[in-house]
């Protein structure tokens, strides 16, 4: 079963590692990817001797041990990776806030703790009393589930920094099982100055000791780098009797991990409704700063959250040095700093890197003079955006795409926030089904 993957970022790797690894021909495997080097999201530089993750922070962790176990071995095993303790924070003005924000209140100045524990008091009594059901809008959401205070105060605007629209465009459903309820209990206690703990399924991570988060996709590749056809776009994707053909040349099987925004530019013969729901799918891209310091060393957090527009246009800080020491040279630091953008986009301004040193300065997170130099990576694809219309707009690609026998796969492959331990998962699940297809005859399952 000839069998064309289209991007090799960590899940279409995955899927072909695990096809071959599964017995399937490896020189039936095909990996288109336009890009000089591999690992799409998961890609990692280096800088004069500084790393960072080209795509935001990321971390290796989830529930799923024998997928982890799997990134593990591919990348050389328990030895090449640093275990580390999350620690995490909010930077709330001029203080250390504890992450997640409720279970921080007691971190809080005493007039916004009040109106933190109070509106989070009021609003887990009214869905005691109503029963009320979650709202559909996000922003609305955010009140039903955290109160007034804590919307007012953190979560209103840090989301507004991430999603660059109106909350309530936004539906709940991007949080539905990521956002852990607080019992009211811990909040309470955190409020009068009892330490309570929340996301501990994040409580420890894993990071590769050399490389960046990119020598996990690296690791994976080392088994099928030479099925990967590097610096070749995808220019056209036809259907035929028997399959598809990419660029032309023929193939039994076709899953694609490219964004289902940017399919229609290659596909002929695809409904124009189904091309237009491809096209209005919406989502944010996200430029990467790396703030090379001059410091020996930082403090010990791991990623931190900024929610004020007075600290700058990044909502996220990765304190990236802290992952690894081998992240940068002895005795210097480094930040990741991550600023979203609407939609795909342009290449950032010199003003919005100003910004941002002038934002982390304001934040008492660094002064001018530790500034050895900056880098940054402009990303078009980062953040999947749930709006009103996102379900139906699926529901219609992926109807016409099982009825072509087109396989979606990967987090914009499929318009799905998932972390990359879950891509990996995902990928390894679709092997095994086509190892069944291709023992089959190959004929569509």
């Amino acid at each position: 079963m000839k069998t064309a993957i289209l991007g090799a970022g960590i899940s279409g790797l995955s899927l072909a590692r695990a096809l071959v690894e599964g017995g399937l021909d490896r020189s039936s495997v095909h990996l288109f990817e336009a890009a000089s080097e591999v690992g799409g999201l998961c890609r990692s530089k280096t800088v004069e001797g500084f790393t960072y993750d080209v795509a935001g922070g990321h971390i290796l962790y989830g529930k799923d041990r024998e997928t982890i176990r799997w990134m593990k071995d591919c990348t050389g095993g328990e030895d090449a990776f640093v275990t580390r303790d999350r620690h995490t924070r909010i930077r709330f003005e001029d203080r250390w806030v504890s992450y997640p924000f409720e279970n921080g209140l007691g971190d809080l100045p005493p007039e916004a703790n009040f109106d933190c524990l109070k509106g989070y008091v009021e609003a887990w009594h009214a869905r005691q009393v109503t029963g009320s059901p979650a709202p559909p809008e996000f922003g609305k959401w955010v009140q039903w589930r955290f109160g007034d205070g804590i919307a007012k105060h953190f979560m209103d605007p840090y989301n507004a920094k991430i999603w660059k629209r109106d909350l309530d465009f936004l539906t709940s459903d991007w949080v539905a099982g990521r956002v852990p309820d607080a019992p009211i209990e811990d909040v309470l206690k955190a409020s009068i100055g009892i330490r309570t703990e929340g996301y501990t399924h994040q409580a420890i991570f894993w990071y590769p000791l050399d490389g960046g988060f990119q020598a996990i996709s690296d690791g994976i590749a080392t088994t099928v780098m030479d099925r990967v056809r590097v610096n070749t776009p995808v220019r056209e994707l036809r259907r035929t009797a028997g399959g598809w053909t990419v660029n032309g040349e023929d193939f039994d099987c076709v899953v694609s991990t490219l964004a289902l925004s940017d399919l229609p530019q290659f596909l002929t013969d695809c409904p124009a409704e189904v091309a237009d729901a491809m096209r209005t799918l919406e989502f944010n891209g996200l430029v990467s700063y790396l703030v090379a310091l001059d410091r020996p060393q930082h403090p010990d957090l791991s990623w931190i959250y900024l929610p004020h527009e007075s600290q700058g246009p990044a909502n996220r800080i990765t304190y990236m040095s802290n992952y690894s020491p081998h992240m940068a040279p002895e005795g210097k630091t480094s930040f990741l700093c991550e600023v979203t953008t609407r939609g795909v986009g342009g290449p950032p301004d010199a003003q919005l890197e100003l910004d941002v040193i002038d934002g982390l300065a304001h934040a008492g997170l660094l002064s001018k003079d530790e500034v050895l130099f900056t880098d940054h990576v402009a990303v078009r694809h980062a953040y999947v955006v749930f709006d009103a219309l996102y379900h139906a707009r699926r529901e219609a690609i992926f109807g016409w795409m099982e009825s072509a026998d087109l396989i979606p796969l990967g987090r914009f492959g499929r318009f799905e926030y998932d972390n990359s331990d879950l891509c990996v998962k995902k990928a390894r699940e679709l092997a095994s089904r086509l190892l069944e297809r291709a023992a089959s005859g190959g004929a569509k399952a």
